[in-house]
């Protein structure tokens, strides 16, 4: 089956070469190769044009995040299938033939590799996750050695990982496809959330493997030493966003006590990291949103045939390990991850 590549790109001079040159010898039926770009101001754009001719360009006028661009490259493209990857991956050239073999198998509407760093290939980065009460994704593997990662073949999971997907694009975009509200943080946990509930399948292939390079400057954190201050404000201001619209009101009221104390630790978290108002920024920026979720809201209601009770976990929380390097740090964090996945063993027994 024929497919269409969708690289989302914004600034991504760096990473294009290697990304781009990769897609010429991915093996596979390719329809065409589109980069959306979202206003970019480096020289990516001219090295294409010099350098990959082949592919089309497809200008978004300004930068809405990846969001944005993964939707403009579903309506584009011209297949049923999409590819959709950031401008900082890179795909082996038996990828897309893993992904398609598995989608045939399992007719699932998203498909996903496994992605390992780059600069440390034998790693795990995203394995794809399940969905926590909290508004959490807990991750597979995070960061696990690749030799101990556990599953293998073709694993279901509960929550994608946006970097690579092959996509079903009409089957997200009849469900709305990316909300583009949160431009970045979050996006894969409101689609993944709104497609599990909907009874839609997602698979995680553990053999089709992606290299994954430097993230998205100044949102992503890896090492530190500083944790980003725009990554406080969207994670503060999406998640409760995520929340209020994905979430049944029964399920959130029976939670109150789980996201009570998970917000006492993200504002001590924001404290410590320098950053308490950009915590406080976004609830009110999130505040200001969830006023206008009536709509989005009902209609993820009127598609659910999945209740929270069955497709929400209570953890364990996966937090980048640079995060919890202390020893202080990780005591304190396995004493809120027991009381909160406690809490939700108690819960969900009503959800």
């Amino acid at each position: 089956m024929k497919v269409t590549v969708v690289v989302c790109n914004y600034n991504g001079e760096e990473h294009l070469p290697a990304c781009l040159g990769a897609l010429r010898e991915l093996r596979g039926e390719v329809a065409e190769t589109l980069l959306v770009d979202n206003a970019s101001t480096d020289g990516g754009l001219a090295l294409v044009a010099r350098d990959f001719p082949e592919v089309r360009v497809v200008e978004t006028g300004t930068n809405g995040g990846p969001c944005l661009a993964r939707n403009v490259g579903m309506r584009e493209a011209r297949t049923e299938l999409v590819l959709a990857l950031d401008n900082d991956a890179i795909l082996a050239p038996d990828t897309l033939e893993r992904l398609l073999a598995a989608r045939e198998a399992t007719g699932a509407c998203v498909v996903q590799p496994r992605s390992v760093f780059d600069a440390e290939p034998e790693r795990v980065h995203y394995d794809g996750g399940a969905l926590s009460y909290l508004g959490l994704i807990r991750l597979r593997n995070f960061y696990a050695p690749l030799a101990e990662a556990e599953g293998e073949g073709t694993v279901d999971v509960d929550c994608a990982i946006s970097m690579c997907l092959l996509l079903d694009r009409e089957r997200l975009l009849a469900l709305g496809g990316y909300d583009e509200r949160y431009f970045i943080l979050f996006e894969d946990s409101d689609l993944s959330y709104r497609l599990r509930s909907a009874g839609e399948r997602i698979v995680s292939v553990e053999d089709a493997v992606v290299r994954h390079r430097a993230g998205t400057p100044g949102i992503s954190f890896r090492d530190g030493p500083l944790y980003p201050e725009r990554r406080v404000f969207l994670h503060s201001r999406n998640r409760w966003v995520y929340l209020a619209k994905n979430h049944g009101l029964w399920t959130l009221f029976v939670s109150l006590p789980g996201l009570a104390l998970y917000e006492a630790f993200g504002f001590a978290f924001a404290l410590s990291s320098g950053h308490p108002l950009a915590w406080l920024r976004g609830k009110f920026a999130a505040l200001a949103m969830i006023a206008g979720l009536g709509a989005d809201r009902r209609r993820v209601q009127a598609a659910r045939r999945v209740r929270d009770g069955e497709l929400l976990v209570g953890g364990p929380l996966t937090l980048t390990p640079a995060v919890i390097a202390s020893e202080a740090k990780k005591t304190l964090l396995g004493g809120v991850d027991a009381l909160l996945r406690g809490w939700w063993a108690l819960a969900r027994r009503v959800v």
